[in-house]
């Protein structure tokens, strides 16, 4: 990439991190998503090459942290598991900025032992594969129970998640609860187990839009799952399917005019290997640098609720970001055959 492409590149970087940072400096906005902010700074501080990013972002995700620690002290009884798993979040990426609590990680520990997989995932990791009839919020705010068509509050109809949406958040639950030390329900195995069930990947129409949406969040998170969050790297072999699932569908987002997906579509092809200097990486990068908003973000300016703000400048900036890949595809070909030991999905 030339010079002057890559000034504007971390230029556009480090508008992103501080309309991030400013956004989590809002008490409000801190108090709904302070574990997801705390994940965004460790990551970026954890994986990016560029060593001035590295610090900055530490710097800033330490500062929250801090603040995070004095708003979450204790662990009160009446914590539902969707709170209890927030918590693991936000308490796994505040040890990894250099701000521990070991109290509060065995208090908590304790807590998350009294809900079940089903409880955190939606449907039964170890009996079944990632379930259709979870319903999604209502509009009216209430989450109904598993199989309810209609809201128990407000008895308006109630729309089905994909499957696909109820196996992200299972993928990453397990994941982070099993990497903290903090068992959600079931181990990681127990969920990615699933994946030869999810395949083949539907293919995008507009009878299933949400499907083909959710699928490729669902890859992507198959990818930072199994490679801890970029920082091993992959080769196209160990997950063929989901390699040409990514790359066919990056053109289809451009057209959506959608820097979100773009962003964790660029850092998964990043992590098959893919350089700056790909058609499609090029294609991706121009795209998001003429998507960055006015205030360095990404993402609707007019969107009410801040996740749609901050987010989409999250994934903006990991899908413009170079990393530092560690170890060797020894490391990650170990993992992978470990993991899937005796899964009948085509890995490696």
């Amino acid at each position: 990439m030339r010079p002057d492409r890559n000034a504007q590149r971390r230029r556009a970087i480090e508008r992103g991190l501080e309309f991030i940072y400013l956004t989590a400096c809002d008490a409000d906005n801190f108090e709904a998503y302070g574990h997801d902010y705390l994940c965004c700074f460790h990551c970026i501080a954890s994986t990016s090459k560029d060593i001035k990013l590295r610090r900055r972002a530490r710097q800033l995700g330490r500062e929250r942290a801090l603040h995070w620690r004095r708003e979450h002290a204790h662990i009160t009884p009446d914590l539902n598991a969707d709170e209890i798993a927030c918590l693991v979040f936000g308490s796994d990426a505040a040890d990894r900025l250099g701000i521990r609590d070991k109290t509060f990680k065995e208090n908590l520990r304790a807590a998350a032992q009294r809900f079940t997989a089903h409880d955190y995932f939606g449907f039964d990791t170890f009996h079944e594969p990632p379930a259709s009839d979870v319903p999604d919020e209502c509009w009216c705010g209430t989450y109904n129970k598993r199989g309810r068509k209609t809201c128990r509050d407000c008895k308006r109809r109630l729309y089905m998640l994909s499957p696909y949406a109820v196996w992200v958040d299972a993928l990453t639950r397990s994941y982070t609860g099993e990497r903290y030390g903090v068992k959600l329900g079931a181990s990681f195995a127990e969920v990615i187990k699933w994946l030869s069930v999810m395949r083949p990947y539907p293919h995008y129409d507009e009878a299933n839009e949400m499907d083909h949406y959710w699928a490729i969040y669902a890859v992507t998170h198959i990818v930072y799952t199994t490679n801890e969050y970029s920082i091993y790297k992959l080769l196209p072999r160990h997950m063929p399917e989901e390699y040409s699932f990514l790359k066919k569908n990056l053109r289809h987002f451009i057209a959506m005019k959608d820097p979100e997906s773009m962003g964790e579509l660029l850092d998964s092809l990043k992590s098959f290997g893919l350089s700056d200097d790909d058609p499609l990486i090029r294609e991706g990068v121009d795209f998001l640098l003429k998507q960055q908003n006015s205030d360095g973000s990404w993402g609707d300016t007019t969107a009410e609720d801040i996740y749609a703000r901050y987010h989409p400048t999250w994934t903006a900036i990991d899908g413009l970001r170079e990393y530092s890949w560690r170890g060797g595809l020894r490391t990650i070909d170990k993992k992978l055959r470990v993991l899937f030991k005796g899964n009948h999905s085509r890995m490696i």
